[in-house]
């Protein structure tokens, strides 16, 4: 090797460690988890889904779950998966630490992959679910989507923020985070307060829908809002991920015709 090469090497700065898949990103905050798409050629901006685990998950479940990162790795969308300290989530309180563990992986996501400003998406299932809607009412701003499955907040929560489009699932017949009916048998309640965040009207039944053949799912929309949209999709089921709903969500959210897987 010649001098000019050896003095070149010592001044180019050292490549990021690849910390995908198994491997965790770390932070001073906590640590994450990404799956890049299928077929991503390195260049093009990426839609980006920051997905909140279970109670006693972590993100390496999450970057290989078929109902999540199946979905997320054949539409173009990057997936994020942050650990939860403990395994857990503090949704509880205004001021948890989460939120600032979520925003800091988001802005060292930025630093590491070109991210599509316009495409940040957030989601979360069960205890998961409760977080993201903590994350996105506590810092939500540049939120094109809230994604949650089967876990809320309570609905008289005063949000300082909320993303421009809500989609909300649940099993009416969930017994760990139970469906959240409102006062007088209100089925509409578990979206009552973006609702009432994004100033929406009167509400639509879309009616019913499946991505599967052994679910069939009934959507109720709010689309006379102020600003932003709400869907709420109910099932029959328990507490689980619907087959195919959130790659479902994803494709309506960039214009494309949903599909399966």
């Amino acid at each position: 090797m010649t001098r000019a090469l050896i003095l070149l090497f010592l001044i180019l700065p050292a490549p990021a460690v690849a910390c995908t898949g198994q491997t965790a990103c770390t932070l001073p905050e906590g640590s994450y988890h990404v799956r890049e798409p299928d077929d991503w050629d390195g260049v093009t901006p990426l839609p980006v889904l920051l997905h909140f685990h279970g109670w006693q998950r972590q993100g390496t479940l999450i970057v290989t779950h078929a109902r999540i990162a199946g979905h997320t790795r054949r539409r173009g969308v990057l997936l994020v998966a942050p650990n939860g300290p403990g395994r857990s989530w503090d949704w509880w309180n205004k001021d948890t630490a989460n939120v600032a563990l979520g925003r800091a992986v988001l802005e060292d996501i930025k630093s590491r992959y070109p991210v599509d400003p316009e495409s940040i998406y957030v989601s979360g299932y069960s205890w998961g679910g409760a977080m993201a809607w903590r994350f996105v009412c506590e810092d939500g701003a540049d939120v094109a989507a809230l994604l949650s499955i089967s876990g809320t907040l309570d609905q008289a929560e005063d949000c300082a923020t909320a993303p421009r489009e809500v989609r909300h699932v649940h099993g009416l017949v969930d017994t760990v985070m139970e469906y959240p009916t409102g006062p007088g048998g209100d089925e509409m309640y578990p979206v009552a307060l973006w609702r009432e965040a994004l100033g929406c009207g009167e509400v639509r039944k879309e009616g019913a829908w499946k991505a599967v053949d052994w679910l069939t799912l009934t959507r109720f929309v709010w689309d006379r809002c102020g600003q932003g949209r709400v869907t709420l999709d109910q099932h029959p089921g328990g507490h689980f991920i619907p087959h195919g709903w959130i790659g479902w969500q994803l494709d309506q959210l960039m214009g494309r015709e949903p599909r399966y897987p």
